[in-house]
């Protein structure tokens, strides 16, 4: 039995982090005249007091909500959608990792680090290389196939998914070199498009190629999307600008998320995080239908056929990596069961991986 103390916590930098917003936040709206300006856009705080919760309580940021009310339901450019979920994140996100940070809890600190990397270098090149390029339709599009994939994944592999404990312990090396992967990869595709998704990105790695405990790997997607959130609405502020409409709306929504999200962090753990991963999961299929219909006049059969292949291409991916991880957690069932397989799915010669071991969640 051990006897080791839990580790000591230090709420106290969290509430420093509240008294620092909100005296800005309230010197914005009351000192420089903007109430008028954030009571205009209310109902993006309500709709944000439920996005925060879902931006805490589970690998999906709170864009994952602002994004498809502001471009679907508000009919507004996707590329305000996008604008909006750096910045809404920027606040949200970081009040839920400060928040994370000050109850010490457990953290993949070696795919972080690498995938904090990756997003220094991929983020920027794929806001000023990628970004412009790609319409309106497919960034909806983009977002639509990414969820739905996530989504489907979550219904139809919840039980596993929720019974891992621990994960699966490579050599820390390996981990930093996939996180940088991860961090190039995801950040200059779907965040730079979307504004939303490595945390997603690195949450799947986590889950399924290192078998994490959902208590380790949600709150690291958490940290690295609060991460890539300030560092793309700085990016977008000192370069290339943000949408109209995005500072309305955030001044609306910020003292919502810099409370909903730790709440959210806090309150799964009283409720489990399964219950709230399964419905999340039935909405981002639901989003995915709701687009399909929305731009249904754009998109087309053609367009649906596209979207279709890419939700089954990320699903097939998933799998890959899934039963990636299962080879390297010596996994003898799947093994057994791969036969011939074997060669598919080992590891590259560069990054192969010691025997792994499992870490425990505390």
């Amino acid at each position: 039995m051990s006897l080791k103390a839990p580790p000591r916590r230090h709420l106290w930098i969290w509430f420093l982090w509240l008294a620092l917003f909100y005296g800005t936040w309230a010197w914005l709206v009351f000192g420089r005249g903007y109430w008028t300006e954030a009571l205009a856009h209310w109902p993006m705080a309500l709709s944000m007091a439920f996005g925060s919760y879902i931006a805490g309580s589970t690998p999906m940021g709170g864009g994952t909500v602002g994004f498809p009310i502001l471009v679907l339901l508000f009919e507004l450019p996707a590329t305000l959608g996008r604008d909006f979920s750096f910045a809404v994140q920027s606040i949200g996100m970081t009040s839920a990792s400060i928040f994370i940070l000050a109850r010490r809890q457990p953290l993949a600190w070696a795919m972080l680090k690498g995938a904090m990397l990756g997003t220094l270098f991929g983020l920027p090149a794929g806001i000023f290389l990628v970004a412009p390029h790609v319409p309106e339709l497919w960034i909806k599009l983009v977002f639509a196939v990414v969820w739905a994939s996530f989504g489907l994944l979550h219904l139809y592999r919840i039980r596993e998914i929720a019974g891992h404990s621990g994960m699966t312990d490579f050599d820390e090396r390996w981990d930093f070199r996939v996180g940088v992967v991860i961090g190039v990869l995801a950040a200059a595709s779907v965040a730079a498009v979307t504004g939303v998704g490595i945390d997603m990105v690195l949450y799947a790695a986590l889950v399924l190629l290192c078998r994490a405990d959902l208590k380790i790997a949600i709150p690291t997607s958490v940290v690295i999307m609060a991460f890539t959130s300030v560092l793309g609405i700085g990016i977008k502020l000192a370069f290339t600008g943000v949408q109209p409409g995005v500072f309305g709306n955030w001044l609306a929504a910020a003292p919502v998320v810099a409370l909903g999200a730790p709440l959210g962090a806090l309150v799964v753990g009283l409720i489990g995080r399964r219950p709230t991963l399964v419905f999340v999961a039935i909405l981002c299929v639901g989003q995915f239908v709701w687009t399909c219909h929305n731009q249904w006049s754009a998109m087309g059969w053609t367009g649906l056929a596209v979207a279709l292949a890419g939700v089954a291409l990320f699903l097939h991916g998933f799998e890959r990596l899934r039963r990636w991880g299962a080879v390297l957690a010596g996994d003898a069932e799947t093994r057994q069961a791969r036969g011939d397989a074997h060669a598919d799915v080992s590891l590259p010669a560069p990054m192969a991986a010691p025997e792994p071991e499992r870490r425990g969640s505390a």
